[in-house]
């Protein structure tokens, strides 16, 4: 079991690899917990809370509560390393993911059949077996750390997608995409060739229990005017759902990537909301991954949070057993580590901050929303029986029905158009011969088992003693073949920081020293671009890159962000690394002040005139030590030392609380050392706590001068308020 403060070890993860086998193959969904009692409140779309996770911020107001909502969460990962895509999984599963997409290269979407031992191929992630082992194998260890399963998923497509859903049924993956239609329709890959293959691919993927995603949002994705596709969705999402079916998928292993087609500054539930409750009265029984719509993400996380966050609303209003998350990846084209976890963070906190929201709101159905909702299923059921009309599926794609960016009947004649006996693998499907023969459990078509005796609900893999599937000791483990780009190769380049004492700052890779920089400049759009790549540039930053660009006026100011490389590491054991103070909860604090009333005088002292850092430690308004019930007596700015005692006198005080920010011959350390002076002059200091604080105090010097304590830049009130409590409470037991 791996502790929170230890770090994966990527070479123990691959030690012994070719004998590992998956703990599970099929897909897993959340545990429901409804009437969930966390703090002080009551939830009902909840699902089991996590052993270990990293509460979103907020949760700092709240005890630290973390809910989990009731729908799987979804990221993206596929930096192009597996070994560091390991460690992005494990933090996306501490803030709350545990569906988990890795993306096959573009190179392999194209391959005519499985290469295992290379990683050829350009974007995403080389698959091949040994990355698929390793990252399950890591999986086995974070879904043990946070205490619920997590599903690995990637994608059947392609010329190999039979080979390719062999692997992830023998290696353990737990959901793919597969939807014969993007093959036809994005790969120009023949349509009989595509249907042939889906048929087996679905076939071995139901064997093994593995929850299918189709592929039908990519319409939304491409047409030009995304929204007017609407009707053709519905029909993709049908002959995908049909097919999967009739090949032997049981419903509740089939889910609809449901993609809300438009998105604001249109109006996006106006359009949105009557498509997604015309999608699942269509689908009933099926299962809904909601996600978010790609098309109109560019660089800006803003934009993404909102499009993002306004889907959502859509999911709890109709419904979504997969919630996704992505981030603005695709506009960037980089898969940065925080934007990952930023999206998690945001589908969890939007989730639980709507929960219950159907016991508050419900969907109309009178009105625009019945009149619309009726209009979008008649449309696709138009579109369905013109298919049928003119010859089928295959008929309607080469005349170029699908992805043309009109609203069903209107045409703009934009669609894609591919040829029945055209594409790639055209004319590689064959016949089978009379006695064709094979032998795996999982197999769609005539088997022709009764010649070797078998019946028909028996399994043929016997003949041969078991197939990969029954025995994995016939799996032909193949290792990376490439000499030089290996993860062997790449974890000896990074060696240095194997022990984590050298750290280098990142965004995709261990040690890429990428960072990124943040930065607002008084001018245009296209003189601010080249401004920043200037001042990268003068940072001795490497390859610097402007990331995103945001007009905050046209002519007064932009903001840039740049992204560049530094060429030096961080020795750890050099670093002054602060200490993390420790501090009572605000239930103990607030109890002790209820039986132990406190009462404190404050001011800037000396000829100060600085006040907000004092106001922020007392008011209640800034979480200052008045929110626990303690008597703040302040006094201003500008006070002598000698009146602040004569207060405390006054009023019986259990504290003062002198603020001094100027240091000039180090007024702030005598003043400290005066009312210490005068508080012994007076009688009073062994009854009376003195606490000084600003900026420039150092706690040891300012102890130096006789007060019990000194707190620098940085303070909260609850660590003032820590530090009373605790000093009351040891002079009480005097």
């Amino acid at each position: 079991m791996i502790l929170p403060n230890e770090k994966l070890d990527i070479k123990t993860i691959l030690s012994n690899l070719e004998n590992y086998t998956p703990r599970r193959h099929h897909w897993t969904w959340r545990k429901p917990f409804p009437n969930l009692h966390l703090g002080s409140y009551e939830y009902q779309d909840t699902s089991e809370p996590l052993k270990n996770s990293v509460p979103p911020m907020g949760a700092k107001a709240f005890g630290f509560i973390d809910p989990q909502p009731r729908e799987v969460i979804t990221t993206e990962i596929a930096s192009g390393r597996f070994e560091d895509d390991i460690r992005r999984m494990r933090m996306a599963a501490w803030h709350g993911a545990d569906h988990i997409m890795v993306i096959r290269t573009a190179g392999q979407s194209h391959f005519d059949g499985l290469i295992e031992g290379t990683p050829q191929g350009i974007g995403g992630v080389p698959i091949t077996r040994k990355q698929i082992r390793a990252t399950r194998k890591a999986l086995d260890i974070i879904e043990d750390e946070v205490g619920r399963p997590i599903n690995f998923h990637s994608y059947v497509s392609g010329v190999a997608g039979p080979e390719i859903a062999v692997m992830y049924a023998e290696e353990g993956v737990n959901g793919a995409h597969q939807d014969p239609q993007y093959n036809v329709l994005y790969r120009n890959i023949n349509m009989i060739r595509s249907f042939v293959d889906a048929a087996e691919s679905k076939r071995i993927m139901a064997g093994a229990q593995m929850l299918q995603i189709d592929g039908a949002h990519n319409a939304n994705a491409t047409a030009k005017e995304a929204w007017k596709v609407m009707p053709e969705l519905l029909v993709q999402h049908a002959i995908n759902c049909a097919f999967s079916v009739n090949v032997g998928m049981e419903k509740t292993n089939i889910a609809l990537s449901t993609v809300p087609p438009t998105a604001s500054p249109a109006p996006d539930l106006k359009v949105n909301l009557p498509y997604a409750v015309a999608l699942r009265d269509f689908f009933t029984g099926f299962r809904m991954r909601a996600q978010m719509n790609t098309k109109y993400m560019e660089s800006s996380t803003r934009e993404a949070t909102v499009t993002h966050v306004l889907n959502m609303m859509i999911s709890k209003l109709t419904s979504a057993d997969i919630q996704s998350t992505i981030t603005p990846d695709e506009g960037r084209n980089v898969p940065w580590h925080m934007y990952n976890i930023e999206a998690c963070d945001t589908a969890r906190q939007a989730l639980i901050g709507m929960d219950g929201m159907t016991d508050l709101v419900t969907v109309r159905k009178d009105g625009y929303m019945r009149t619309k909702v009726r209009e979008i299923k008649e449309r696709a059921i138009l579109f369905l029986e013109e298919m049928l009309a003119t010859g089928g599926y295959f008929q309607a794609v080469e005349k170029g029905f699908f992805i043309d960016s009109g609203i069903f009947p209107e045409r703009i004649g934009d669609g894609i158009s591919r040829k029945i006996n055209g594409g790639v693998g055209a004319n590689t499907v064959f016949e089978r011969d009379w006695d064709y023969f094979a032998p795996v459990p999982s197999h769609f078509g005539n088997n022709n088992i009764a010649q070797y005796g078998i019946a028909k609900n028996q399994n043929p893999a016997m003949v041969i003693g078991g197939s990969t599937f029954e025995d994995r000791r016939k799996i032909q483990y193949i290792d990376e073949l490439d000499p030089i780009d290996n993860v062997e190769t790449r974890l000896a380049e990074n060696k240095r920081y194997e022990n984590g004492n050298l750290i280098r700052p990142e965004v995709q890779w261990q040690g890429d020293g990428i960072v990124v920089v943040d930065l607002t400049l008084p001018t245009s759009g296209q003189i601010a671009m080249a401004a920043a790549l200037e001042i990268g540039k003068r940072m001795n930053l490497k390859d610097v890159e402007v990331i995103h660009k945001e007009i905050l006026h046209p002519s007064e100011g932009t903001r840039i962000q740049i992204k560049g490389e530094i060429d030096f590491d961080i020795d750890i054991a050099t670093l002054t690394v602060p200490q993390i103070p420790v501090v009572l909860s605000d239930a103990e604090i607030t109890a002790f002040v209820k039986d132990h009333p406190i009462k404190i005088v404050a001011a800037t002292v000396g000829e100060d005139e600085h006040s907000v850092g004092l106001r922020e430690i007392i008011d209640i308004k800034h979480g200052g030590i008045e929110q626990y019930g303690i008597t703040c007596n302040y006094l201003g700015t500008s006070v002598p030392v000698d009146k602040l005692v004569d207060a405390a006198i006054e009023t019986n005080a259990d504290a003062i609380l002198l603020s001094t920010i100027i240091s000039h011959d180090d007024i702030h350390y005598k003043n400290m050392k005066k009312i210490n002076e005068y508080a012994i002059e007076k009688g009073i200091r062994d009854r009376i706590i003195i606490i000084a604080g600003g900026t420039q105090v150092t706690p040891e010097i300012a102890v130096m001068q006789g007060v019990d304590a000194g707190f620098g830049r940085g303070t909260k009130g609850v660590q003032v308020a820590t530090f009373l409590v605790n000093q009351l409470r040891g002079r009480a037991k005097k």
